[in-house]
């Protein structure tokens, strides 16, 4: 026959459930660095994979100018006027696409005012929940 083991006061068992919790707490936050350290990895290759797409870009964007000049030039343009036209145009792209793209990163494009309409909302009713409990 076995013999049950005496109760455990209920310090000890206390104590190995904070041990317990804090062995999960711990367990968790070495998943989530582990998590966070391979999207860092992911992210990188994507910034990688980024920069060369950028270059290929930029590289055809160099073709493209060099073939529209040749093709003004056989049309009959000198090849200064042309590589000026080219060039016209490309600063003109170049304008738009900076003028867009700044105003998307202006702060009050970024900035989360939905979310500050409902704080700002969520306040006032708390604050007139609370003046209505004072009030009685």
């Amino acid at each position: 026959m076995m013999e049950t083991p005496p109760p455990r006061p209920a310090g000890a068992l206390l104590s190995d459930a904070v041990q317990a919790v804090a062995d999960l707490v711990r367990g968790e936050i070495a998943l989530a660095r582990a998590e966070v350290e391979a999207n860092l990895r992911k992210a990188a290759a994507g910034l990688g994979l980024l920069a060369a797409g950028a270059a290929a870009a930029l590289v055809a964007l160099f073709v493209l100018a060099g073939a529209a000049v040749a093709t003004l030039v056989e049309q009959g343009l000198s090849a200064a006027l042309s590589g000026l036209i080219v060039a016209v145009v490309l600063a003109l792209v170049a304008l738009v696409l900076i003028a867009v793209g700044r105003k998307a990163l202006s702060p009050e494009n970024i900035l989360p005012r939905r979310t500050a309409k409902n704080v700002k909302r969520d306040a006032s009713t708390f604050k007139e929940i609370l003046s209505n409990d004072t009030a009685h």
